[in-house]
This record gives C-alpha cells, structure tokens and sequence, in this order.
C-alpha cells in the first residue's frame, strides 16, 4: 500500500455564512498567486463559516494576505496522506496513532476515482510532534 505522508500547515478566516464568500476567498488566492494542497469550508453557529487554507508556500500566502489587508489565523498543522486506495487504506495510520495515544480530533478524505486518495488527520498542537515521530515523519 504505498502512500506518502506529508506535514502541512493551514490558515482559517471566518466569513459569513452566505452564497459567494468561498467562492470570493478562491478567487482571491489565485489571484495572488497561492496554489493549495487543500481547501475546506465548516459552518461554525448559524451565520458563519470556517474557510481553511492549505497553501503549497504558507510564506507566501502570509505575505500576499498582509499585503491584501486579510486576517487569518495560523498556521496550524496538519497532516496530508496521499496514496492508492484500497480497502483499510487508512486503518494502519489510525493504528499507531491510537497505540501511542494520540487522538485525531478531525480528519477529511476524498478519492479521485481513479484509484488514488487524499486524506487531511488534524492533531492538536501539543500532540503533533509526537504523531510525526510515531509515523516516522
């Protein structure tokens, strides 16, 4: 089962949970130039959504945001899996990190469909380091 594991960092901004505002921030990144390894949008209350930024250089993204006036918050860290997928694809990772003790507060995945997948394992702060040492990262 070959797959790659690969520490990543995010950013959030919170907007108002209405049609376009994703849409907006998209838009606005590629504008800047900000390629991203991922994206997602979590309603957090009834009139907001948490926008999450994977950007492939957080550097450039913190500079290009500053410049625009932006407000994010972060980085954070996560932990993006890329691999093939089969059945219990995902099962071994969750393994060791359960035998080490380490939670996964969130996680997210999506296969392509054509035999590959992508999974984001977020970890809070203060157990990350150990999960890159229990996955030999």
């Amino acid at each position: 089962m070959p797959f790659t594991i690969q520490r990543v960092q995010y950013f959030y901004t919170t907007v108002k949970d209405q049609p376009g505002e994703a849409y907006k921030l998209l838009n606005l990144l590629a504008g800047m130039g900000i390629n991203q390894l991922a994206f997602s949008a979590i309603p957090i209350g009834p009139n907001s959504t948490q926008l999450a930024i994977f950007p492939e250089d957080p550097a450039k993204l913190v500079q290009e945001a500053k410049t625009a006036g932006m407000h994010l918050d972060g980085p954070h860290h996560a932990l993006l899996i890329q691999g093939d997928d089969e059945l219990g694809a995902l099962a071994g990772i969750h393994q060791k990190l359960y035998e080490a003790g380490i939670n996964v507060y969130a996680s997210t995945g999506v296969t392509d469909g054509r035999g590959s997948y992508g999974y984001l394992i977020y970890i809070r702060e203060d157990d990350f380091d150990r999960a890159l040492k229990t996955l030999g990262i």
